[in-house]
This record gives C-alpha cells, structure tokens and sequence, in this order.
C-alpha cells in the first residue's frame, strides 16, 4: 500500500475558482511529469521544492492521445519535508467539475492509483510526521463548526496531547529503569531511586494521568457534543426553547398540544459546549395513538441523555403532572436543569424545583430573557473554565479518554503492590502496561482496526 503512488482531488467538489490535485509516493514526480510541464522549460524534478512553478496541464483524449487542457501551479515537496513524508506534487488548475475530473482521470493514466478516504493523513501517521491524536485532530480540524471546535483542533494539532503523554511516559520509563537495576543487581545499590522514590514517582504519574483525564469532560463538551434533552408537559414552551437554541424556527410552534409529536434535532453551539439537541413531544398520558409514538421515542432520548432541560410553565401555580414529572425525571442518571419558561408571566415557587432539581433557570423563550444565564449554567457544567482549549492538553474523545484510564489504572495497581509490601519486581508488568496504554494515545502501539477506523472517516483527499 505505501508503495503505491496515489492521487486525489483535495478541494471540495463543485465550481470555484481553484482546485487543488495531490499526488503521493515514489514515482509521484514521474506521475505529475506526464501531466504538469513546466513553462520555463525545466522539468518536476529540477525546480526548487516548496515552490510553486506555472506551467501546462495536459490529458489524454478518447483514443490516448494527450492534449493540453489548461494552465496551472505545481508545487513540489521532496521526501521527507511534505505532509506525507513522501515525495508529494501538488497542482492547482481551474475549479470546474469537468476539467477537475479530467486532470485527476489524467493523473490515474500516468500511472497513480485513486487515494482511499484519509490516504494522505494515515500515510503521514505510519511515516512518523505526525501521532494518532494530532491526525484526529486534524480531522476534527475539517469537521469544526464552532470556533471553540476549532480551537480545540489547533491544540490538538500542535501534539499537546503527545506532549502531556511523554512527559508521563519519560517518567514512567525512569521508574521502570530504576526496578530492573535492582532486580538484575540485588545486591549493588545502583538504582537511581529507591522503594519510596518510586512510590513518589508513581504517584505523580498518576496524578498528572487524572488530571489529563478530568479534561476529557471539557473535550466531549466541545468536540463530540453534550447529548441534551428538551422534555416536559406539552404547551410548556419546549420548541420555542428549542428554536431559541438553534438560532432560527426549527420546530413547529402553536398553542395546540401535542404540536412535536416525533423527536427533532440539532447539533448547535451553546457559548463553548457543543449540544447534540433534541427536542421532543410533551410528556402526559394521551389516547392518541401517533402522540403516544412520539412519547415512546421521547422517553427512549431521555435514557440516553447527558443533559437534560425539563421544562415547566413557570407563570402557573405547581400540579400533581408537574409534580409527577419531576420526580421522574430527578431519577435519571443525566445532569438536569429545571428551566421555568414564561418568566414574564408570572412567578412559581423555586422551593417546589429545589427539592428534586440542583439547578434550576427562569427564562423567557419568547423573548430571550435569561438564556445567558442558562448559556453560562451549562458551561459551568460541562466545561472547566481554567482549561485553554487551544494551548493545554486536552482529550477529545472516548479513544483518548479509555487510553488514558487504562494506564491509570495500571499505575494504580502497581503503588498497591509497593504499598502492601510486595517484591519491587511485581509492579513491573503494571508500569509497562501503563506505558503501553499511553502509547495508544498517540498511536506507537494501537491496532491496525483501530487505525483504520479512523481514517475511514476522513474525506478523500485528505
């Protein structure tokens, strides 16, 4: 696979007024040559690299024979200074759908094979330019829709997380070094450290690895979304949060009950969570057939919920279904929020909400007053306000996350072996799993499956 050439279209589909082809491999200069000739009478390999060079692009016809096809830019960089850590041609000609296709299909008949999704950035990962979670990173990059995503990518991008793991690797290592020179020479003191300087050492190792994976919170928060839940009785004004989340009229909104009979969703920024929004059908008994369907499904969202706002009428006086809910809903495992809707109506008891929710917020959906303060609740919540998305190391998904509390875990068991007094040489295979775990991180030991998996979901191109 790597020995192949290979070549793609890296800009996205459609007119403009440029798109951009890369080639990757060993005969990627010979591949460009056949395409791209240069007009200053030099060929691919005698212009300087990291330059971009003007010339003629060329494609062969119907019946094989090459014609020009338009003019462009071809920029060579040299192995291992590119992306890929291979030689690597990129070439820049008009954006149009057609004479993209022509160029790409004339790269092919020069002898490279189309690039699988994510080929150049898995390339780049098995040639050591970059780590598995600086790749996801880059992906998350390509799939931002809120600065805070972006942020996020960038620090990522720039190895934080490798940076954080080798530092506890590094230390690890010399706890490590330190046990294997007391187990070969038991009876020369040449250890750099001894029982309870390892006990020390380790227990800063774990400190540092939870510390790392408290930010896993932060990062869900912003990267993969908060699973959150609007429920409530109907006519409570659950859609009109809704739209007012979204930014626009998402749900349909009318004094009728049972308006939102089916589950609806958005994926929106609120301040610098990112919510995976779902807004459901009122919660009540009915004999409604297609409205019961609709409370079914908005029963099963609340059971896989992170967060959840229970909305209530907060311009009315509390009764037996607002009692009956929240004491549902306050047995459910997810963060709650009481959001008491229609607060320039009137005013309920907070002392009610108090007994069954922690928190508890009194907006106007119509109007917009108090979204701030629910805005900001929900930061509080879900994201640590002392974190630098974009220049401190922090985990962005459950790979990273369950990595990371392996290797916690295998730090842990080894400071109970030394503790309860245990030959030093037990908590060897403990550290070397800690290590092992770490390195899954950022991809010096995790399965090809794994690997795969996640380029698969990076675009072509790329």
């Amino acid at each position: 696979m790597l020995g192949d050439t290979i070549a793609a279209v890296s800009t996205p589909r459609g007119k403009g007024g440029v798109a951009l082809l890369r080639v990757s491999g060993p005969d990627a200069l010979a591949v460009a040559s056949r395409v791209f000739c240069p007009k200053n009478q030099k060929s691919l390999q005698e212009i300087t690299p990291r330059s971009a060079v003007y010339g003629e692009i060329s494609a062969p016809d119907a019946s094989g024979i090459w014609h020009s096809v338009d003019d462009g830019l071809a920029t060579v960089f040299l192995a291992p200074a590119s992306f890929t850590g291979e030689n690597t041609v990129e070439i820049a000609c008009h954006g149009g759908v057609l004479l993209t296709q022509t160029v790409l299909t004339a790269l092919f008949a020069a002898g490279a094979r189309p690039a699988e999704a994510g080929e150049f950035t898995r390339r780049a990962f098995l040639n050591g330019k970059l780590g598995l979670s600086a790749a996801e990173a880059l992906g998350n990059i390509l799939e931002a829709n809120t600065q805070e995503q972006l942020a996020l990518a960038h620090g990522g991008m720039r190895g934080k997380i490798e940076e954080a793991c080798e530092k506890i690797y590094d230390s690890l290592r010399a706890v490590l070094a330190s046990i294997y020179v007391k187990i070969d020479y038991p009876d020369e003191d040449l250890a750099d450290m001894s029982r309870e300087e390892i006990i020390a050492a380790l227990d800063s190792c774990y400190a540092a690895l939870e510390s790392l994976a408290k930010t896993y919170r932060t990062g869900h928060a912003i990267a993969e979304g908060i699973s959150t839940v609007i429920c409530g009785r109907p006519n409570v004004g659950k859609s009109s949060l809704y739209n007012r989340i979204v930014g626009r009229d998402a749900a349909i909104v009318t004094d009728i009950e049972g308006t939102t009979r089916d589950v609806l969703s958005e994926t929106v920024a609120m301040g610098r969570v990112t919510l995976r929004l779902f807004d459901t059908a009122g919660l009540h008994e009915t004999h409604d057939a297609v409205e019961q369907i609709g409370i079914d499904r908005a029963n099963r969202a609340l059971e896989e919920a992170e967060l959840i706002l229970a909305v209530f009428d907060g311009s009315r006086p509390i009764d037996r279904e607002d009692l009956a809910l929240a004491e549902s809903i306050s047995q459910r495992g997810a963060c709650k929020i009481a959001v008491l809707n229609k607060s320039d109506l009137g005013a309920c008891e907070d002392a009610f909400f108090a007994r069954y929710f922690t928190h508890t917020v009194r907006i106007s959906a119509e109007s917009g007053e108090g979204m701030d303060a629910l805005c900001d609740l929900v930061e509080q919540l879900f994201v640590d306000g002392s974190l630098d998305s974009r220049n401190d190391a922090v985990l962005s998904n459950a790979r990273q996350h369950a990595s990371v509390l392996s290797s916690m875990e295998s730090v842990s068991r080894a400071l109970e072996a030394l503790r309860a007094g245990y030959p030093i040489d037990l908590c060897c295979t403990d550290a070397e799993a800690a290590m092992e775990s770490l390195c899954e991180v950022d991809g010096r030991a995790v399965s090809e499956d794994i690997v795969s998996e996640i380029f698969s979901h990076f675009c072509v191109g790329k």
